[in-house]
């Protein structure tokens, strides 16, 4: 977020929990989605089963071959099993809002578009991010020094993690190795070892001014903080924890995407109206791409060549094709604040939280226009449902 509804108020100095240890989730039973993905796979079976069962019948009656007994066996096993499976859904059925100016989160039902239920969650919810399993949701709460867990599917809250210092922006590195946590009231980044929800902290970097975004290099090594205050890009070494460098950016660097791979790093010039495309490997700028007053956050279609920008001030949204590094398309005429995003898996939809007009937009992206708007609490941020587009 370029501008944080806590800048600039008197705050109470929070110190570090003096004695770092791990912070464990609770453990959970056998969830409704590892169900349903175990379910799904079993359907898998069937039919090939049924193909494979009528050529041995074939064989057997006109060639006098014998059929493997354990063959026919597995399929009387699975056969009815698979019948009686309910069909495993490909569409998400529910979206998860982070109202940062509420403290709560908004469960919308998708098929409906309805608010079915509002949860106090904790101080400041920005961002969220899921754990590598893809069981549980992380809710980061920046002012509630927290991390609150949710069931993705359902959004029963299934715990809480404390003494997560300032967690503005999340993410975990590609091999899941480590969790990082943008401390951006506080100029802080805080390294995590990982082991999906159970954290233990390595090492905190002091990293000024407000730290915003995250990206990292595709083999785990790199992760790029963007600096929103000192208009800085900097480059962190997940093994040591030690800061590499730092290179001037345009104003108000916000949003990171590295582009397929990891050639380029797309940062959105909040304070401006462009994407910057950087050579990090040379610490240089390749070029700027005009998309809308207030370029923020990035979000991919899926098919690793466009991405998509919000343009918070300029109430648009750009698609940029990453491979020409140049802008194809704009969603325009939205309300106020577009700020982060969610694909359907199809890629046929988008959801965007549109952060100053308490509402979260849907998307046709075929024909790039608004379909609807849900009203949501105040000051929308993060976004989530699953499945998903992949983030690619």
């Amino acid at each position: 977020m370029a501008v944080r509804g806590v800048k600039g108020c008197a705050l109470r100095p929070r110190t570090q929990n003096p004695d770092p240890h791990v912070l464990k989730a609770p453990r959970k039973g056998f969830s409704k989605l590892a169900l349903s993905q175990i379910l799904a796979a079993l359907k898998v079976f069937f039919w090939p089963l049924i193909a494979y069962n009528i050529a041995m019948y074939t064989f057997t009656t006109f060639l006098r071959f014998r059929i493997p007994g354990f063959t026919g066996l597995l399929f009387l096993f699975l056969s009815p099993l698979a019948l009686a499976l309910p069909s495993a859904s490909v569409e998400p059925k529910l979206a998860v809002i982070l109202n940062s100016g509420d403290a709560s989160v908004s469960l919308i039902d998708m098929p409906t578009r309805k608010v079915v239920k509002t949860l106090a969650v904790g101080k400041e919810p920005h961002h969220l991010m899921m754990t590598p399993d893809e069981k549980t949701l992380l809710i980061a709460n920046a002012v509630g020094n927290d991390v609150v867990l949710m069931n993705p599917t359902t959004g029963e809250l299934t715990g809480r993690i404390p003494n997560i210092i300032d967690p503005y922006q999340i993410g975990y590195s590609p091999n899941h190795k480590w969790f990082v946590a943008n401390g951006n009231r506080l100029d802080r980044v805080d390294i995590y070892a990982a082991d999906g929800a159970n954290l233990k902290l390595a090492k905190t970097v002091k990293l000024a001014k407000t730290p915003s975004h995250i990206a990292f290099t595709a083999d785990s090594k790199i992760a790029f903080i963007t600096l929103q205050d000192s208009n800085e890009l900097a480059a962190i070494d997940l093994d040591t924890q030690n800061v590499l460098w730092k290179m001037p950016t345009a104003k108000v660097p916000a949003g990171l995407w590295m582009t397929p791979g990891d050639q380029y790093l797309l940062l959105g010039a909040t304070g401006e109206d462009n994407v910057q495309v950087i050579d990090w490997k040379n610490r240089k700028e390749v070029k700027r791409i005009f998309t809308g007053k207030g370029a923020h956050n990035f979000r991919p279609l899926g098919d690793k060549k466009h991405v998509f920008v919000t343009n918070r001030i300029a109430s648009s949204i750009s698609m940029i094709n990453m491979q020409t590094l140049e802008k194809v398309g704009d969603i325009t005429g939205l309300p106020a604040g577009p700020d982060d995003m969610e694909i359907t898996p199809d890629g046929k939809t988008l959801w965007v939280t549109l952060r100053f007009s308490k509402k979260v937009g849907v998307i046709d992206i075929p024909s790039m226009k608004l379909m609807t708007v849900i009203p949501v609490g105040k000051s929308p941020h993060g976004v989530f449902f699953y499945p998903r587009a992949a983030w690619e």
